[in-house]
C-alpha cells in the first residue's frame, strides 16, 4: 500500500509539474538573432511573423529562455536619454521588448539590446501577454 501511495504521488506530481510547464509556454515570443525575426506562437499555434532589430555592433541581446518581470504600456529609458519605449514587456534586467517608431531599421540589428518591434505589433504581444498573464508567457531569444 506504501508503494502504491508513493506511486501515486510521484505521477500526481509529474502530471502537475507538466502541466504548469505548458501554462508557462502558452504564448511564447522566439526571437531568432540570426534573421531579426520574432515568431509568436500561442497554444502551440503560429499567431505571427514579425521583423525585429536587436543588438547593434558594440551591444549585446541575451540568449536565453525568461518570463516577463514586469510590462508597462509606456516606459522611457533612464539609461538613454528618455527614449520612449511604448508596451515594454521587460524580460532580463533592462532589457525588454517594445516598440520603435524607427521601421525603416527593423530587420536589422540596431538597438543598444533590446528587441524593438513595430509599435503595433507591441501592443498586439503587450495585449496577448496581459490575456494570458506574464507567468504564462515565454521570451525566448536564439541565435
Amino acid at each position: 500500500m506504501k508503494r502504491f501511495l508513493a506511486s501515486a504521488a510521484l505521477a500526481a506530481a509529474i502530471v502537475v509539474s507538466g502541466a504548469t510547464a505548458s501554462l508557462a509556454n502558452r504564448l511564447v515570443a522566439h526571437v531568432d538573432l540570426s534573421s531579426q525575426t520574432m515568431t509568436v506562437k500561442k497554444d502551440g499555434r503560429t499567431l505571427y511573423n514579425w521583423r525585429v532589430s536587436t543588438a547593434r555592433s558594440g551591444y549585446r541581446t541575451p540568449t536565453g529562455k525568461w518570463s516577463p518581470t514586469r510590462m508597462h504600456e509606456m516606459w522611457h529609458s533612464r539609461k538613454y536619454d528618455m527614449s520612449p519605449m511604448p508596451y515594454s514587456i521587460f524580460f532580463y534586467g533592462g532589457y525588454a521588448i517594445h516598440g520603435t517608431n524607427a521601421v525603416n531599421r527593423l530587420g536589422r540589428p540596431a538597438s543598444h539590446g533590446c528587441v524593438r518591434l513595430d509599435t503595433r505589433n507591441a501592443r498586439k504581444l503587450y495585449q496577448l501577454t496581459k490575456q494570458v498573464g506574464p507567468q504564462n508567457m515565454r521570451v525566448v531569444i536564439t541565435h
